[in-house]
């Protein structure tokens, strides 16, 4: 819905309160109800959240895959040749960038707690946990958030490319609203005991239909809802609302 008065912060969280009921449950409708419950340990998601980053589902699992076949523990993966590590996980994309940061993190984590295990985690409020997962090099907010949400089922909405397009253009957030800021409007917005649910069903539906370049608006049972569709029925394309994302 186009207006020439910029929205307060909380007209805007209003608005996105008001629009996360239908929008949830027609992604419900679309996608399900996905199993989100954590089904890695909290050591295990974090090395796989690195490798996730700037890369696919399919690369990262084959990654972390050859990391557990090729070293019999985390502390081997920390003490080997950073050369063996970056052509171990090769698959995942930026190797060379990747492996000495697992290996830092690994050796901080070393270094503060005396043994590879972040199960304290689990006891520290949800705000602080994060800061301390964002002291690791190469961990931001969106790694910090599914590692306590996935690993743990704390209650942190992660933002990823297709979560932040997304919530752009259905007007959960402002068009200028960086991820990083859109962590914690995300987590005002949405209900903490949906976090899981409806983080994976935007993600299918950035992929599925709300694509980067392209989005196949004509399908989508969202649109109604849509400032990005609206803007663009009322005029004509105003804006690509993420076309420079990867997708």
């Amino acid at each position: 819905m186009a207006t020439n008065t910029p929205l307060t912060d909380d007209d805007m969280l209003a608005r996105g309160r008001a629009k996360y009921p239908p929008v949830a449950s027609l992604l419900r409708d679309m996608y399900g109800i996905p199993d989100w419950r954590p089904n890695l340990t909290p050591m295990n998601e974090l090395i796989s959240t690195i490798l996730s980053q700037s890369t696919t589902d399919i690369n990262r699992d084959r990654a972390f895959r050859a990391l557990q076949a090729r070293y019999p523990s985390w502390e081997a993966v920390r003490d080997a040749p950073l050369e063996d590590v970056i052509a171990t996980i090769r698959p995942a994309g930026l190797a060379n960038q990747k492996a000495p940061r697992i290996q830092e993190v690994l050796y901080r984590i070393t270094a503060e707690r005396g043994a590879l295990n972040i199960d304290f985690l689990a006891d520290m409020p949800v705000p602080e946990a994060k800061a301390w997962l964002m002291r690791l090099n190469g961990i931001g907010p969106k790694t910090a958030a599914i590692i306590l949400l996935f690993a743990f089922g704390l209650p942190a909405f992660p933002v990823d490319t297709h979560v932040h397009r997304v919530s752009r253009r259905i007007g959960f957030i402002g068009p200028k609203v960086s991820a990083e800021k859109a962590h914690d409007l995300m987590e005002q917005i949405v209900p903490p005991e949906d976090y899981g649910v409806f983080h994976l069903n935007m993600i299918a539906h950035g992929r599925r239909i709300c694509h980067a370049r392209n989005p196949e608006c004509d399908i989508c049972p969202l649109a109604i809802f849509c400032d990005y569709y609206q803007g663009w029925s009322a005029n004509s394309p105003p804006d690509s609302a993420g076309a420079g994302e990867a997708s």
